[in-house]
């Protein structure tokens, strides 16, 4: 079965809980996790207020501190539920790309993550990091969705 779990993190709530459900699925495999987040690069043009109201350095810093904090936050996770672990970060104008490269990187042979299930526009405009996973990884994937 599975051995290692690429856990990929943006630290939303839907996406803490599947960072729940893929440690307990590891705690029940005995497999290893590796958690992930990608820090996305300054844009001029941005649909984050973060990315708007601040300079490129400001930005970068608080990026960096939140995926820090994100990673911080699943290794607690990780930790209390006696899952071994280990993170990474990539910087990324493309997520989904990053999540592949570090699934093979690091040797991973499922990838678990959330997906917003975002449809019509807000899919259009904000695209769908699952989405692409899906499309473009050939390592499983294991895909959480609220069951609200």
């Amino acid at each position: 079965m599975y051995k290692h779990l690429l856990v990929p993190t943006d630290g939303s709530p839907l996406s803490d809980t599947a960072v729940d459900q893929a440690l307990a699925l590891a705690r029940a495999l005995d497999a290893k996790v590796t958690l992930f987040t990608a820090v996305e690069p300054f844009q001029v043009f941005a649909y984050l207020p973060e990315q708007v109201a601040e300079t490129r350095d400001a930005y970068e810093r608080h990026a960096r501190a939140a995926a820090a904090r994100r990673l911080e936050q699943a290794a607690q996770k990780a930790a209390a539920a006696g899952v071994a672990h280990a993170s990474a970060v990539a910087d990324s104008a493309d997520p989904h790309e990053s999540i592949i490269a570090t699934a093979k990187e690091k040797g991973c042979d499922l990838i678990a993550m959330a997906s917003h299930g975002r449809r019509g526009v807000k899919a259009l405009v904000l695209g769908s990091v699952t989405a692409k996973v899906l499309t473009y990884s050939n390592i499983p994937v294991l895909v959480y969705r609220d069951a609200g």
